[in-house]
């Protein structure tokens, strides 16, 4: 009979890692990147030039959502119902 320990695929990685290794590796995220950089929630002036200079590094002929109004609603939809499971507001998770 197998052990346990056979149905492992490598026991390497950090999904195998005891869960204080991995809080100690997770809390890490972010402090190679300087704090002036971090985060546009705590600069909406620095997320503005972003999607500023974002935007025009596409060119105007490209903007499918400039030329396609009803594009862009079918998209914002589709996000909506994938980041909410598709719930409604008559509609609420869970409901019957």
């Amino acid at each position: 009979m197998a052990s346990k320990e056979s149905n492992r695929t490598s026991g390497r990685g950090f999904a195998s890692m005891d869960p204080d290794r991995q809080r100690q590796i997770a809390s890490k995220g972010g402090e190679s990147v300087p704090a002036d950089k971090r985060s546009f929630s705590k600069n909406p002036e620095l997320a503005a030039e972003a999607g500023r200079k974002g935007g025009r590094s596409v060119p105007a002929s490209s903007r499918s959502f400039s030329k396609n109004p009803s594009l862009a609603a079918e998209a914002g939809r589709k996000g909506g119902q994938a980041s909410h499971g598709g719930r409604t507001a008559d509609r609420p998770a869970g409901g019957d």
